[in-house]
């Protein structure tokens, strides 16, 4: 399934989407629907891929599974990178966690854990509506940040 949906190229313009679930049920569930919604994905199943993928692409969404290769979210290395990188760089991203623990749209488990949104395994047939609402929650609170960081990027 890795190489099936994945692209090696993005085009500028592109949604592009990492997909950091070693899980292969829910991998199922959540790159059909993130290629519906126009997505370009790629999937990232070991820390060294996912790390390497992250520096080399700047992804719309980033999801990830928080029992990724078998750890915890205090444990999750890829959780544990995306809070290391600088603010702007970790705005680019809107991160997405799949937690067994945590309740869908659960805010202040959201902040605790550094992600955007969280999405419980239990509604991941539901993922299209709730990441298309946490994206367009995303960009509206976000926009003037990136318009004022594109701007000051291009004075530089």
């Amino acid at each position: 399934m890795a190489n099936e949906h994945e692209t090696s190229f993005f085009a500028a313009g592109d949604n592009t989407a990492l997909v950091c679930v070693d899980h292969q049920q829910y991998q199922k569930l959540v790159v059909p629907q993130l290629i519906d919604m126009s997505y370009k994905v790629h999937l990232g199943l070991f820390e060294e891929d996912v790390l390497l993928k992250l520096k080399t692409y700047s992804y719309n969404v980033v999801i990830i599974y928080e029992n990724f290769k078998g750890s915890t979210a205090q444990s999750n290395p890829i959780l544990a990178e995306m809070v290391k990188e600088p603010g702007p760089q970790r705005r680019e991203h809107f991160v997405v966690l799949l937690s067994h623990r945590f309740p869908t749209n659960d805010a202040m488990s959201a902040f605790v854990q550094s992600v955007d949104q969280i999405i419980n395994v239990a509604d991941l047939a539901n993922l299209k509506p709730v990441l298309r609402r946490g994206v367009a929650q995303y960009r509206e609170l976000y926009q003037s940040f990136h318009e004022t960081m594109k701007s000051v990027q291009g004075v530089m």
